[in-house]
């Protein structure tokens, strides 16, 4: 099994994202993947901080960041890159949107949304954040290879947990499995 951590939107609850962070680091996640509007450095270090390998691309609220691309692995949308066999296909906004890819990650809308299409699974993990709606939230994907009756196909076979919390001063995080 592979696990996957995605947050978005964090802007400026730097907080909020690492207590996420925290969590995702604690579930053991394989990968942690940011889908813009970053906002804080703090995010980035804590990101860093983790030792957990992370993508993360830039939003539309993230130009400040713009010089710690490099030392922060932040990349322009649409990001694609491969982990572990999975292809990734990273964006922001939702405008890039393709199916060309096992998981396909958007934010930028503050609204979580779960759906296989074909063979890909689409995200939007909803927002850290909590402006549009009194939550946080964050989503983990875990990842597994159903191998075929005849042992000559295998399937990915995706389980989608939707992580949430009050606004709290301290975030008390509770899981939500996802049917998709």
């Amino acid at each position: 099994m592979i696990k996957i951590g995605v947050i978005s939107d964090s802007h400026h609850k730097s907080d909020v994202a690492g207590s996420a962070i925290n969590y995702l680091l604690n579930k053991k996640a394989d990968l942690i993947i940011h889908a813009g509007d970053i906002v804080e450095i703090s995010t980035l270090k804590a990101l860093k901080n983790s030792k957990i390998p992370y993508v993360a691309v830039f939003g539309n609220n993230d130009n400040a960041l713009k010089d710690y691309a490099k030392s922060f692995k932040i990349f322009k949308e649409p990001k694609i890159f491969n982990f572990k066999g999975l292809k990734i296909r990273l964006m922001h906004y939702p405008y890039y949107i393709k199916n060309d890819a096992d998981i396909v990650i958007y934010g930028h809308t503050h609204y979580f949304a779960a759906l296989k299409s074909d063979s890909s699974l689409i995200l939007n993990p909803g927002e850290i954040c909590g402006r549009k709606k009194p939550l946080y939230e964050f989503a983990i994907i875990e990842i597994y290879h159903d191998i075929g009756a005849l042992g000559d196909n295998s399937v990915l076979k995706f389980n989608v947990i939707k992580v949430q919390s009050k606004i709290l001063k301290s975030p008390i995080w509770q899981e939500f499995s996802v049917e998709i």
